[in-house]
């Protein structure tokens, strides 16, 4: 059979640029999205009366069995017929004859693609909500088991100052909580119908958008058929927001690499979630979270690749908009890997308690108490800060650790100091001296496990729900 859209040409395509133009390898990927997309429109063809009742339904049949075939994996997919929507719709006519070239009345492949788009990132998109919502959990846990355990806080990677761990793993969870927040804000600029756009300018049938935005559970249709066609922001607003859950999930890669290693041996990862070496038989390697933190350099690019795509784009479709898809695909692969393999990582990851507290037990992270301790004697910040210094240098330079001094090793570098000081320097007071909002004192981090955990409930609730409107 010729090219469905033949009529004008002369000559047969050439078959290097039927090869380099067809999208079929991937964008096959969107076959049931098509499919949903199709059987909307020629329901709505038929309410309009633009198409016989008997066609309809012999079309809605056809489209039922192409895509049982695509379900079983016998849909024969062919370049030359270029991209999903030609490879099913030529199916479809091989199923039903000729009445099969009628479901494309009213509609061009240009709102079509853009439609099966949107389609598909819909469920991606609650589908990541829901994964993050795991994830937060399998941190929420490691959070209420260790609400005793304390390590060193870094700045600059230097040890800074005391925290709790349950205070460390809260902080992932706020971060991949606006992620959540920013995933669901999209939906509602995914959840438009562009179908009805045409080509690029409408249709001269009596079609009703609004209805095959109902049929599919689309909020909206788009406002301007132009836009409709050419509008890939809410690609790119995906693209940006896996950018950033792929670089949290990095950050938090990057501590797990650094915390599992025989220098800082704070946790164990899983067996199943590390490697061994193929000469190195010691070894247990952190392969997991080694290559989220790689992956993350692919995400990255997806976006700029498809906003370097689009930068000189004049309205409406052009060819360039193909590469919009890969990238997509690829980003939702990655991520979705990365974020299926995290949550059972972290939930099945040991804590080294006894490790951690050694680490701040060596170490002067407690020396900011030292300054607001004699703050509270009347001594001004910047001469207590002085104080300080002196004080750990001369702890450096004798080998020892500030609970080693001595009274009147203390006393040598103010008066102001007494036996309340060896309290003061605890690790537990260290901590729980920080009882602010957002602090890391032990009631403050409860209260916001608590909090997380019922915004997390929330999040459940909203996956579950959008997870049927998405269907």
């Amino acid at each position: 059979m010729s090219k469905l859209w033949g009529g004008r040409f002369t000559k047969k395509t050439d078959q290097l640029v039927e090869e380099y133009t067809a999208s079929i390898t991937f964008d096959k990927e969107l076959a049931e999205e098509d499919i949903q997309g199709s059987l909307a429109h020629v329901t709505m063809l038929g309410k309009q009366g633009i198409l016989p009742a008997a066609d309809v339904e012999t079309i809605k049949d056809g489209l039922h069995r192409v895509l049982q075939k695509i379900k079983r994996g016998e849909m024969e997919y062919s370049i030359a017929d270029e991209d999903i929507h030609m490879n099913i719709e030529k199916t479809l006519i091989d199923e039903i004859g000729p009445v099969g070239g009628k479901l494309h009345t009213g509609r061009s492949r240009n709102d079509q693609v853009a439609t099966d788009m949107h389609l598909y990132l819909r469920k991606r998109v609650v589908e990541f909500v829901g994964l993050l919502q795991k994830l937060q959990d399998a941190l929420i846990q490691q959070a209420k088991e260790n609400l005793d355990t304390i390590l060193p806080g870094y700045t600059h990677l230097q040890r800074a100052q005391p925290i709790l761990f349950a205070h460390h793993m809260m902080a992932y969870v706020s971060m991949f909580g606006r992620d959540i927040e920013r995933l669901q804000d999209s939906y509602k600029r995914i959840n438009m119908l562009p179908l009805g756009a045409g080509a690029l300018a409408g249709t001269t049938f009596p079609i009703d958008r609004h209805f095959v935005a109902s049929q599919l559970n689309f909020d909206r249709v788009y406002e301007n058929s132009l836009d409709a066609v050419s509008d890939r922001d809410f690609i790119l607003e995906f693209l940006s927001h896996a950018s950033i859950i792929m670089m949290h999930l990095s950050r938090l890669s990057e501590e797990l690499i650094m915390w599992s290693s025989t220098e800082f041996h704070f946790v164990e990862l899983d067996d199943a979630f590390c490697t061994g070496s193929s000469i190195m038989p010691q070894k247990k390697n952190p392969d997991v979270p080694e290559l989220v933190r790689g992956k993350t350099g692919r995400v990255y690019g997806n976006l700029t690749g498809l906003l370097t795509v689009l930068k000189s784009l004049p309205l409406a479709y052009n060819k360039d908009m193909q590469e919009d898809k890969e990238g997509m695909f690829d980003t939702v692969r990655t991520l979705q890997g990365a974020l299926q393999l995290f949550a059972p990582m972290i939930a099945t990851m040991k804590v080294n308690k006894d490790r951690m507290r050694q680490a701040v037990n060596q170490d002067f992270s407690n020396a900011t108490d030292i300054a607001d301790f004699l703050v509270g004697k009347g001594l001004p910040f910047r001469q207590a800060h002085e104080v300080i210094g002196k004080t750990v240098l001369y702890c450096i330079q004798q080998g020892k650790y500030l609970l080693d001094l001595t009274l009147d090793e203390f006393k040598q570098f103010s008066t102001l100091f007494d036996e309340r000081i060896y309290s003061v320097l605890q690790p537990e007071q260290v901590v729980d001296a920080r009882n602010v909002y957002g602090g890391t004192a032990r009631p403050q981090v409860s209260d916001a496990i608590a909090r997380a955990e019922e915004q997390s409930a929330q999040t459940a609730a909203w996956a579950e729900e959008y997870t049927k409107r998405s269907q």
